[in-house]
Parts: structure tokens; sequence; C-alpha cells
């Protein structure tokens, strides 16, 4: 196969990681004005506790949400942007679909590239898993009861996560699980990663020997890369023996698949309540 990669040259390559340009600019724009609005309006209604330091740097640092019952499990969730945008404050807006569920919520913030190699932003989310297990019972949380979940760029460091024993399980959405791609497009500019770097932090190729269950979702209406890469890992996850499930979201793009996490009764929401409960994704 010829071209840079999967036969494909820079600029379509380029396109097949662009999640913006495949849903329109507009309407992304308009999501995240509401996403905005929402988060801003939930910070005024619930008691929120941070930012919490998980370590030394500015963006070391949590949110947490009390869903006001002493014990309950906790999910941490990790925002994307390709590892170089966005802020933990416009993703707030998702802690009402989990706090819903009877979640605790943790919001974690990480240092975005070029301020952080790949390597060290992965180190950042390692040390903040730590982080949660060490303090939750201080924060009225389980430790033994620690979920993650996160979204794009927060869904290959959701798969990052996973790598820590004391982790209970997660959900990784709409995930990059192999950086080679990455490192070969436009997203590579800020992040400067080598193949070295691009491989030793891609979860595809370091897939632990145990490791709690993690189920992994992607849109149907995702761009084919994506729902590539979410596949593959999926199958690598199960063929290494870990507990796992393909939750399937046929028509949703990527940036209308969170509405399924942040809703009360949404279908991510409700997938992380029955994997808290030990049951199986609920029917949909």
């Amino acid at each position: 196969m010829t071209g840079l990669y999967r036969g494909m040259d820079r600029a379509t390559l380029d396109l097949a990681y662009n999640n913006s340009a495949h849903i329109g600019l507009a309407r992304r724009d308009a999501l995240v004005a509401d996403w905005t609005t929402r988060s801003a309006a939930l910070r005024t209604r619930l008691s929120v506790r941070g930012p919490l330091a998980y370590g030394t740097a500015p963006r070391q640092v949590l949110d947490f949400i009390s869903c006001g019952q002493t014990g309950a499990p906790t999910l941490a969730f990790i925002h994307g942007g390709y590892w170089q945008w966005n802020d933990k404050d416009l993703w707030l807006f998702v802690a009402e679909g989990l706090l819903a569920e009877g979640f605790h919520f943790a919001n974690i913030e990480y240092t975005l590239a070029p301020q952080a190699r790949m390597d060290g932003i992965v180190g950042e989310i390692t040390q903040a898993t730590q982080w949660l297990i060490d303090h939750l019972a201080e924060l009225d949380g389980d430790p033994a009861r620690l979920y993650v979940a996160g979204h794009s760029a927060g869904g290959h460091l959701t798969a990052i996560a996973m790598e820590n024993p004391f982790v209970a399980g997660g959900v990784a959405i709409s995930g990059l699980y192999d950086l080679e791609p990455i490192r070969l497009n436009w997203l590579n500019d800020k992040l400067g990663m080598d193949e070295a770097e691009a491989r030793r932090n891609s979860p595809i190729a370091r897939i632990p020997e145990r490791a709690p269950p993690l189920w992994i979702t992607v849109g149907g209406g995702e761009l084919p890369e994506l729902q590539r890469q979410s596949v593959e890992y999926f199958s690598a996850w199960r063929a290494a023996g870990h507990s796992t499930e393909f939750i399937a979201m046929p028509g949703l793009d990527h940036f209308v698949i969170m509405e399924e996490l942040a809703r009360p009764g949404g279908r991510l929401a409700r997938s992380i309540g029955a994997l808290a409960r030990g049951e199986p994704p609920p029917a949909f």
C-alpha cells in the first residue's frame, strides 16, 4: 500500500483526523457555545471543590463534585482537544449525567502541547489517577470504585489510566489508540512526537497484562479513521483476555456523542452506571 499512511497522502491524512471540518465549524462552534453556557450554569448550582492540585504545575489540577452520598463511586473525566486545546471548565456540563447515576464527578485538567510533550501528558494522567485513589476517602468517595472516562484525546488517556491496577473500570469515548497517524499529520505540529514517542504512548502497543474492564465506544457518524481505531483497540483488548464491551452509537458524530454522557439517562451515562454495578451495557 503506497502513501504516507494506509494509502493516504498528507492532505488526505490531515482530513482523516479533522473532526471539526467533518461536522462543520459553525455546528461545532454552536455546540461549544452551548456547553460553555451549561457548564457555567452548573457551576453556579452545584458545590464544586477545586481546583485541587494533584501536582505542582499550573494545570495539574482537578475539580470534584459530590453526588451527596458518602462512599459513592467516582467518575473521573478527561477532556479531549487533541492534547493541545480545551480546558476542564468547558466540560463541567458532563457532570449532570453522572451525578444522576449516583457518581461523584472528578474533572481532570492536564498540561497541553506544546508546553508538554506526550510523555509528560501521559505522566500527568497517571499522576492524577493515583492522586484520586489516594484521596477519595477524604472526598467522601470510595477509593476502590474509581472509574475513568474520557473523550477523543481523553479516550486515549482513559486507556492509559487503565494501567493503574486500582482503577475499577473505564469507558473510552471516540479515542485515539495508535498515535502513528497522529505523528504523521497536522496534529503533530504542536505535539512534536517522533516515532519512538508515538509508539510508547500508543495504548494499542502497551496493553497491560492485567486490567479492569474497559468499555469502548465511538459514534457511527464519526470519521472512518476514528471508528477504525476504536474497533481495532477493542479487538486488541479482547484478544488480551481483558473484560470489554463495544457500545455501538449509530449515527452520532464526534461532538454530539458527548450528550449521551452528559444527559441524565443518556446511553453512556447509563452504561457507566451499569459498569459500576457489574452489569452488561443496557440495551438501546
